[in-house]
């Protein structure tokens, strides 16, 4: 099987390198002339245009940015869908609105190529290790069929449902989760550099207390070292991720209280620091309260 990448940044670079080291033929396409030459160094096929990719590939993933960027991909007449063939299948890796992969589904209703919409949680660590947890939705005989193809990106595969939207409604679900535990950590970490505590000794009762996870864990580590770049965690991407569960909670009818705050202190951060990650938002708190949390002691 043939297999495609639509998107080789952070995410896609580590899918298409576990796909090859899987032994798929795996052809990579990027907007990023950088991102590509790496991904052709360690053995990947440059695609010239998404129509020469969908025509070479059996399952091609597309891990790119928002629903907008997803449908170009997919549906425009340069795109995939109109150049691959019956029986293949399009990955949606991507995180977008539940409603834009049902629009995308609908789309592609008696084409012969199957969607299989499962956004995938993990990030940066994940993707490039290969045990990303995947949010999975396709009939079953399609996931039989592609399961070879997403057990090379992953660990955990659930089946949460059949319907193209099904994946990001999970998804969706788990970010607004994802985000109010991110928030809760940089006010924790602000109070305990306010009070004079040491990241240190914050980090390790924090991480042998019920309330340690790897995203309390990993948030920790960063915001004591002070990586607030470069750490494959974009802030760009979860303000959009909250977005979207925010955007869900209003279509039903659910109040958001905790997601909601929590998407005002990544808008403040993305605000400020428009370059930084995710634990860049502890920097706009730390600003206001006038300390900072090191790994050897408050600052």
């Amino acid at each position: 099987m043939i297999c495609g990448v639509v998107g080789l940044g952070d995410m896609g670079s580590g899918m298409a390198k576990n796909l090859m080291a899987a032994g798929f033929e795996t052809w990579g396409l990027n907007r990023s002339p950088e991102k590509t030459a790496a991904f052709v160094a360690i053995g990947g096929r440059e695609a010239a245009d998404l129509a020469r990719m969908g025509a070479a590939c059996d399952a091609v993933y597309v891990m790119v940015m928002d629903g907008t960027q997803a449908r170009k991909v997919i549906l425009s007449d340069e795109g995939l869908l109109p150049n691959m063939k019956q029986g293949s299948a399009i990955i949606l890796s991507a995180t977008i609105k539940p409603q834009e992969a049902r629009e995308i589904g609908a789309a592609m209703d008696g084409s012969g190529v199957h969607l299989i919409d499962t956004p995938v949680s993990g990030g940066f660590p994940g993707a490039q290790s290969g045990t990303l947890t995947m949010m999975a939705a396709a009939p079953d005989d399609v996931l039989d069929r592609f399961a070879p193809v997403m057990e090379a990106v992953s660990a955990h595969i659930h089946r949460v449902g059949t319907k193209a939207g099904d994946g990001q409604t999970v998804k969706a679900c788990l970010q607004s989760l994802i985000g109010a535990q991110f928030a809760a950590t940089f006010e924790a970490a602000a109070l305990a550099a306010k009070a004079g505590v040491s990241g240190q000794v914050i980090l390790d009762v924090f991480s042998t207390s019920s309330a340690g996870c790897g995203i309390v864990n990993n948030a920790l580590q960063k915001i004591i070292d002070r990586q607030f770049e470069g750490t494959g965690s974009s802030i760009h991407t979860m303000h959009k991720d909250l977005t979207i569960s925010l955007g869900l909670g209003e279509e039903l009818g659910v109040p958001m209280h905790t997601a909601a705050t929590a998407m005002q202190i990544f808008h403040a951060g993305r605000s400020k620091y428009p370059d930084g990650d995710n634990w860049v938002c502890t920097r706009v708190i730390e600003e206001i309260i006038g300390a900072e949390l090191h790994r050897d002691g408050a600052q």
